[in-house]
């Protein structure tokens, strides 16, 4: 007997029909919509690529099984809705999900959408098929799953090894499109086919992407854009001039000391202010001597005052939190009574500082020998800044710092191979959920896992976790791995930023996510009022 949801799925998208019915009287169709975007990707290639840089200009491109509504701020399994299935059903046992397919759909070459295409993009997820993914950064999310098969052309089941309740978040999030079939990974990362609202036109490294209205998209009357223009201006500077000066519609991740400017020279700018799924977190190769020895990676987790990365950077209106997004923005985030309990987290900075600079002094280290060390980052602006703060805090406890800014395209590179020995960097979170947070960062041999944490016990807890129904139990159990994470200092998370993202008055439509930055940009219901 299968649990069906299909009872959910239709009043998901009735409730989606009755929203279009109240607002269709007001949407109008055409324009081009004009971002300044903050950077060039290494390829279009959504399976490939980890950055927001290629996210929010191919997000539009792509289609999902299933998706976040568009219009709920905040990502929950209960904002799931269908997108290229029509529904969806877990057998009793909750290893087999079942999707029947829309039978109206077409890639953007004219070619149809079949069942096909899901077992292929899983495979190729797998790394089961012939062809090979460049990059698999997200290769760990389907460790579980078994394989994919399908009944007939419009029918396709995910078989997985053990029960998986929150599977379905994942394969919701903008980095779960679905590939063709019929196209090679390695033209997809220079002409992406899709079956989503916008086609691909052209992508011009560190000058713009372009994408146009696709008009056989199978949901009648989107998207209502005729097109929209990214042009890509790195610096945060250069970018806000841009907007302030009308030249964008939007200006997505506006910092709070920006807040101020936008206010005064754009005052008609609509601003929603939000705390991102992205922390801020430490990287420290484990596997790089002195680096490997655990009483200087602790003191190093003792150093970080996280409160003055928040006051310096967002003026204090940052948070401090663990791996999971701290409540009420997220739902899995630890307590603070608990989270203080964690090594480094003491409000007492100066007493952690003590321990650490007497762990250092029994390594050898002290005012007169000093540690040298490079502190290599991604070479932009949210990252830059934290990372010339960290190296001032680390000057505390006997560390000499020199930055190494690295360009986007050799940055992700550079720490899957594990070529840096401290980093700083952002945790981009997929969806707000354990299962991508822990199997993406943490678990033994993941791609994505930067620092080269292992270990197995860890590993048989986040299954455990993951196979858990009852949130309640859940959370518990997710607390006590990020204790455990935190007691290992596998990845010390610094703190959470809070940013804006501000549009003109003539941009309908937008939503800003409060606990994902990548789920909420297929743009297939945006409009201009001009």
């Amino acid at each position: 007997m299968k649990r069906d949801l299909r009872v959910l799925a239709a009043a998901g998208s009735l409730s989606l029909a009755l929203a279009a019915t109240d607002a269709s009287f007001a949407q109008k169709a055409g324009g081009i919509l004009k971002l300044g975007h903050f950077d060039s990707p290494a390829s279009m290639s959504m399976l490939e690529e980890s950055t927001q840089a290629v996210n929010r200009p191919m997000s539009g491109v792509f289609n999902n099984l299933v998706i976040y509504k568009q219009d709920v701020p905040q990502n929950s399994m209960r904002s799931i809705v269908p997108e290229l299935s029509t529904s969806w059903s877990w057998n009793e046992e909750g290893t087999e999900l079942t999707f029947p397919l829309r039978q109206d759909v077409k890639w953007h070459d004219g070619k149809p959408f079949t069942a096909a295409d899901v077992k292929c993009t899983v495979d190729l997820l797998m790394g089961n098929s012939k062809e090979k993914l460049r990059i698999n950064p997200r290769k760990s999310w389907y460790a579980n799953v078994a394989e994919v098969t399908t009944n007939g052309d419009y029918e396709a089941t995910f078989h997985l090894k053990r029960p998986q309740p929150s599977f379905l978040a994942l394969l919701a999030t903008g980095w779960s499109p679905l590939y063709p079939c019929h196209v090679s990974p390695r033209d997809m990362r220079t002409h992406p086919i899709g079956t989503g609202p916008f086609k691909f036109v052209e992508f011009k490294p560190n000058q713009s992407i372009t994408v146009t209205k696709n008009p056989g998209y199978w949901k009648e009357g989107r998207p209502y854009l005729d097109g929209i223009e990214y042009t890509i201006i790195k610096d945060v500077s250069t970018r806000l001039l841009s907007f302030v000066a009308g030249k964008d519609d939007v200006y997505f991740g506006v910092t709070i000391p920006q807040l101020r400017d936008v206010k005064s020279q754009a005052p008609e700018a609509i601003c929603e202010l939000f705390t991102g799924n992205v922390p801020r977190n430490l990287l420290v190769n484990r596997d790089v001597p002195p680096f490997d020895n655990p009483d200087l990676r602790r003191a190093m987790s003792l150093s970080l005052d996280r409160k003055a990365f928040i006051e310096i950077l967002t003026e204090g209106q940052g948070e401090i939190g663990g791996i999971m997004q701290p409540p009420p923005s997220g739902l899995w985030g630890m307590p603070p009574d608990l989270l203080t309990t964690l090594p480094g987290y003491d409000p007492d900075v100066q007493k952690s500082r003590g321990e650490a600079r007497t762990l250092m002094e029994k390594l050898g280290y002290g005012p007169d020998k000093r540690l040298a060390v490079t502190v290599s980052t991604r070479n932009l602006a949210p990252y830059r800044d934290p990372a010339v703060i960290l190296i001032d805090q680390l000057k505390e406890i006997y560390m000499d710092g020199v930055l190494d800014p690295v360009d986007t395209t050799s940055w992700y590179p550079k720490v899957m191979r594990r070529d840096y020995t401290v980093g700083l960097n952002i945790t981009e979170t997929a969806t707000d959920d354990p299962d991508p947070a822990f199997y993406e960062n943490y678990v033994c041999g993941a791609q994505r896992n930067y620092t080269g944490y292992c270990n197995p016990e860890i590993d048989k807890i986040v299954d455990a976790q993951s196979a858990e129904s009852d949130v309640g139990k859940r959370k518990q159990m997710v607390w006590a791995i990020e204790k455990k994470l935190a007691d290992d200092d596998a990845r010390p998370i610094i703190f959470y930023t809070r940013v804006a993202n501000c549009w003109y008055p003539k941009v309908r439509g937008l939503t800003t996510m409060v606990n994902s930055i990548y789920n909420g940009q297929r743009f297939e219901d945006l409009w201009l009022d001009n």
